[in-house]
């Protein structure tokens, strides 16, 4: 089953194959570009730390394992895949985060035989009790590393602030405790529940031909059993766990991030509110902002300063982030601004120019084809096209946008600090 997915406002378009497999394939063919990049993903990240099928009860693995398969799918029995790009030109590359996994490749030359390589690990997985317990020595001394990282730790920490039972507070490798109870098992059991086709979208952007696509698919997928996954449910206060939280580490000033934990309201609406708080994010802190100019000219914050949305299938959050001598005035003088917005409304000038920017910004992102396909993937598992995104900003209204705005509590906030 192949369906067309139109923009009337862009004049393009990207298909969506259901392949017999169960796998869902996203194709965006783009005219006049000489590179093309591919992503494999499954909707299984971090957080998927309890989960049954029908088949079974429900079952509790160690944190770190989506993150621990994404590390060992690249050892296949028959050689590492890292080594099979490199004859075929492409550069490879592989992430998870809090809710999916993703593996990828973007090469100008040999795409088909990059392609086969990718469709061929993902789907053959090879784990030993010898390849695992090595694998844990290489990731220990990553989580070492992490453990080290002002940046990480920072943000980290802000989580751990913020959050109660949610596991987006965990360290998406784990801990040193939870991945030394990982073995060969477990992961496969893992693997045969989230790495079934039905629960991944392969999706790829630029210079390619559909045929060739569907041809890699049919040599390599085998038809998928249908299967109903169900992730644990984890009861999330609405409060912060306590406002404030600090870390000594070497940096030259002290890093900071302000997190204010807002409702879950589902990946789909999350999305579609995680473009409204960017919207709002630039009006009250962006370059422009008096915010901004009052704290840069008065040297608390220095051009690294920004904001950002953190947004999941379960969690959604408001965060900005610096470095500064007095994290503590910046926090106060960033939530005494947002509670003057809610107070006097957002200026409609200030809306128009960020709406347009906001706008154009995502423009871009569909002149490029690593963005395209990154998009794909993303609203595909949300459950909503790339194009909408872009009429959400075309038809955002200031009402919409001070509605939105209403719902920041700056009392519902942490502020982590590394000094």
């Amino acid at each position: 089953m192949t369906e067309t997915i139109k923009s009337p406002r862009l004049g393009e378009e990207y298909i969506v194959v259901k392949h017999p497999s169960g796998l869902d394939i996203l194709l965006c063919p783009m005219k006049g570009f000489r590179s093309v990049y591919a992503l494999f993903g499954t909707e299984y990240g971090s957080i998927d730390t309890t989960f049954k099928t029908s088949e079974g009860p429900f079952v509790t693995v160690p944190a770190g394992i989506a993150h621990f398969l994404e590390h060992k799918l690249f050892e296949g029995e028959d050689g590492d895949a890292f080594v099979k790009y490199a004859k075929t030109g492409a550069s490879a590359n592989a992430y998870t985060s809090f809710d999916k996994t993703c593996y990828l490749f973007s090469t100008t030359e040999n795409f088909v035989e990059s392609l086969d390589i990718l469709l061929d690990f993902v789907t053959s997985p090879y784990f030993t009790k010898e390849t695992v317990a090595k694998e844990q020595g290489i990731i220990g001394q990553e989580i070492s590393m992490y453990d080290d990282s002002p940046d990480w730790r920072v943000f980290f920490n802000m989580l751990n602030a913020l959050y109660h039972s949610n596991p987006v507070k965990i360290d998406i490798a784990g801990t040193a405790d939870t991945i030394a109870q990982i073995d060969d098992q477990i992961l496969y059991t893992c693997y045969n529940t989230f790495y079934n086709l039905n629960n991944m979208a392969l999706a790829i952007a630029g210079n390619f031909t559909v045929e060739e696509v569907l041809a890699a698919a049919d040599r390599h997928l085998k038809k998928a059993s249908p299967l109903t996954i169900e992730r644990g449910v984890f009861e999330e206060p609405p409060t912060v766990v306590r406002p404030y939280i600090e870390q000594h580490l070497p940096v030259s000033l002290p890093l900071f991030q302000m997190g204010l934990k807002l409702q879950s309201l589902g990946k789909t609406e999350n999305l579609k509110a995680q473009i409204l708080d960017e919207v709002l994010i630039d009006i009250i802190s962006g370059d422009a902002s008096g915010l901004f100019r009052r704290l840069y000219d008065g040297g608390l914050v220095n051009s690294g300063f920004a904001g950002e949305v953190l947004s999941g299938r379960d969690y959604h959050t408001v965060i900005f982030s610096g470095e500064s001598k007095d994290p503590e005035k910046v926090c106060g003088e960033i939530k005494a601004e947002i509670e003057r917005f809610q107070k006097d409304g957002i200026d409609v000038d200030a809306f128009s120019r960020i709406k347009k920017s906001t706008y154009g910004r995502y423009i871009r992102m569909y002149s490029r084809n690593e963005s395209v396909a990154g998009l794909m993937m993303l609203c595909h598992f949300v459950g909503v096209t790339i194009y909408e995104l872009l009429d959400i900003i075309a038809n955002l209204t200031l009402n919409e946008l001070t509605d939105r705005l209403s719902v920041w509590d700056v009392n519902n906030s942490a502020l982590s600090v590394v000094k």
